[in-house]
């Protein structure tokens, strides 16, 4: 893992309002993963394919999860091991709870997401896969604040997601519910 500031520097040089999809991942059953070049998101099933949708009680408030890119790659150290984090969208967007407060509402191709409050935090599976230096920066006070973790959103209005497509807050969405 690269220097704390360094990462924390990457981070929080993340675009604030337009940013890009560069990986998307489908948890499967068993701890196995699948990185599609596009995905469908749908209101009652979240990402189609993603074992969230297979929970007995799926929580609506944490549907889809969202991991910042520029984290992912510095605490994964080689692309093949980024998927392994379990979050569905990896984006390069500045996911910061002052950038991207609860109610936030994203863009992406023709879905559009709204972040939950929702905690979404390093766990022992985190720690397993990157180490205890990635989960303590995750869950330091900066570490939460700037949401290195990730967070949970939910789907407002379905479609298809592409890697490459771009992520923007969704002004029009935003001012409706002003």
């Amino acid at each position: 893992m690269e220097n704390t500031s360094q990462i924390l520097n990457l981070v929080r040089a993340s675009p604030q309002d337009n940013g890009v999809v560069k990986l998307i991942v489908l948890r499967l059953l068993g701890e196995q993963r699948r990185t599609p070049v596009r995905a469908a998101l749908s209101e009652s099933a979240g990402v189609e394919g993603d074992r969230w949708n297979l929970k007995p009680d799926p929580n609506p408030l944490s549907q889809v999860s969202v991991m910042n890119a520029r984290f992912l790659q510095a605490v994964a150290g080689a692309a093949e091991r980024m998927n392994l984090a379990g979050d569905n969208l990896i984006v390069d967007l500045d996911l910061s709870e002052s950038n991207l407060p609860a109610g936030t509402r994203l863009r992406i191709g023709e879905v559009v997401i709204e972040v939950t409050a929702q905690p979404h935090t390093a766990c022992k599976k985190f720690h397993g896969r990157y180490g205890k230096e990635a989960v303590d920066l995750a869950n330091s006070a900066v570490g939460l604040a700037l949401r290195l973790r990730g967070l949970y959103a939910r789907v407002v209005r379905g479609g298809e997601v592409r890697v490459g497509d771009a992520v923007r807050k969704d002004v029009a969405e935003c001012s409706r519910r002003a």
